[in-house]
């Protein structure tokens, strides 16, 4: 794919996307920006939320990940149905009945200030870091593919990204985000169907060929229930499904800024609920297309490249395809980068502006609508330096990455939220900052006592670890002879 076609898709897919963005924005306010003003029909919801659960990672790393670890992140996937579920009837009708703007007012109104603090800064660096990751991944494709090429540095790569992300969320935020998610939705299905089309074709494989060649492959197992020492174990990874959807999808910003904007909490539950179904059948189509990629690797005589992220650009760009799967790879990876970075950058500034900043309370519309857009470029600032800075430091498959970033940062919310929901209890509110800080580390030097002494490997299951150390702190905290 020659860096002409490149650029010429890029354009061509960012245009759409800003006047996608222009026409659903205008004339935003700030309830606009932070909640659509609740008015999205549960259906578009859940459409638009089909492609936003997909990041860059999941386009690229996902099949990229079968060689090492098969089919086994469909044991997550049966997790994550089951966190869909818990999202859509416990967290929902609460956060609308406390009709929250940003999530994290709710530890307010159950603990204290501090708390709240603790849990709003625990989001702001899970996302800084899992969104910065994300669009690492589309900008080491990019660099790949047009940057060096014409010999142009990987910090301007980060910085034109990241500026696009800037402008097409600048005026409309979650109004915007829930219409260019369809637009994201509706690219990403096309191009992972037409791709595992025409690799099929490419292979000389019939339909039902190519699902015998996919059943027959090692790389097609998904239950792993041998090794319990291993991270890949059954129930290790279907408890971890569960908690980290619970903590991504039900205790982030920017996937409950998606599902609050609709009208009632009935509806927000019908569009959770679609939205889970349809995971499924998208994640497993991914893993189909991972284990294709690999056969036409090999039909072909291709090298494998040494990180497996990068196979499936390998096999787009430069792999004897016809020239429309290099677009089309390049269009699903775009459109959901740019839709997942567009609502990491939303987030964090609906956060930092109503937690942090704590601006709805002190200054009037007008002002606080200067203070959040000033917010809004710091935070894309802010990413492209973290995004240069994974530039020097990746090295492990992206999709393995977001998630030990989110056991670690992730970890404190969840079980602040748990012992909050389940527990009648106050706890000293000026320790929780120590708590929040204190339950990654305690879970890191957990993680390599077992593997030092038991060889033992804790995985994704780890935030159940740490927030199972945060509640600890929790009821050390606790008021005893108050309610």
């Amino acid at each position: 794919m020659t860096p002409a076609a490149v650029i010429a898709t890029l354009t061509g897919y960012i245009a759409l996307l800003f006047v996608v963005a222009w026409i659903s924005g205008r004339r935003t306010d700030n309830a606009g920006f932070f909640t659509a003003n609740r008015r999205t029909p549960w259906y578009l919801a859940a459409f638009a939320m089909v492609g936003a659960a997909m990041s860059g990672v999941t386009f690229i790393s996902v099949p990229g990940s079968v060689a090492a670890d098969s089919f086994s992140y469909m044991q997550m996937v049966a997790g994550f149905t089951v966190g869909q579920l818990i999202v859509a009837y416990l967290l929902v009708p609460t956060f609308y009945r406390l009709r929250l703007v940003s999530l994290y007012e709710y530890l307010d109104d159950r603990f204290g200030a501090r708390t709240h603090a603790a849990g709003a800064w625990c989001f702001f660096v899970a996302k800084m870091l899992g969104a910065a990751l994300q669009v690492y991944v589309v900008c080491t494709v990019m660099q790949l593919l047009v940057f060096d090429r014409y010999g142009l540095p990987f910090w301007l790569n980060a910085a034109v990204t990241m500026a696009l992300v800037w402008l097409y969320t600048r005026q409309g935020g979650v109004r915007s985000l829930i219409r260019t998610d369809i637009l994201k939705t509706c690219c990403l299905i096309a191009s992972l169907v037409l791709s595992i089309l025409f690799i099929t074709r490419a292979l000389g494989l019939s339909f039902g060929e190519m699902a015998r060649e996919v059943a027959a492959s090692p790389h097609s197992r998904i239950l792993f229930l041998d090794d319990p020492a291993s991270d890949r174990y059954f129930w290790k990874m279907f408890v971890a499904g569960i908690v980290t959807l619970v903590a991504m999808t039900g205790l982030g910003q920017d996937m409950m800024q998606r599902n609050m904007s609709c009208p009632t909490p009935r509806d927000a539950q019908k569009n959770i609920l679609l939205t889970a179904v349809c995971q499924i059948f998208v994640i497993f189509l991914f893993l189909v297309l991972g284990v294709l990629l690999y056969l036409y690797v090999d039909h072909a005589g291709l090298t494998l490249p040494e990180k497996s992220d990068q196979v499936f650009p390998l096999v787009a760009a430069d792999g004897g395809l016809p020239a429309v799967v290099g677009v089309l790879f390049l269009v699903g990876l775009l459109s959901s980068t740019y839709s997942a970075a567009g609502g990491s950058l939303t987030a964090l500034t609906t956060s930092f502006t109503v937690d942090i900043l704590k601006a709805p309370q002190r200054h009037d519309d007008n002002a606080l609508t200067r203070i959040r857009r000033r917010v809004h470029a710091a935070m894309a600032a802010g990413m492209a330096l973290v995004i240069l800075a994974f530039g020097y430091g990746a090295d492990d498959s992206s999709i393995n990455l977001v998630f030990r970033v989110v056991s670690y940062t992730y970890g404190p919310i969840l079980g602040m939220f748990l012992f909050g929901f389940f527990t009648r209890r106050q706890v000293r509110d000026r320790w929780m900052p120590l708590v929040a800080v204190a339950a990654p580390v305690l879970s890191a030097l957990l993680q390599w006592g077992v593997r030092e002494v038991w060889d033992y490997r804790i995985g994704f299951e780890l935030l159940v670890y740490n927030a199972a150390f945060t509640i600890t702190g929790m009821l050390l905290l606790m008021k005893r002879h108050e309610k």
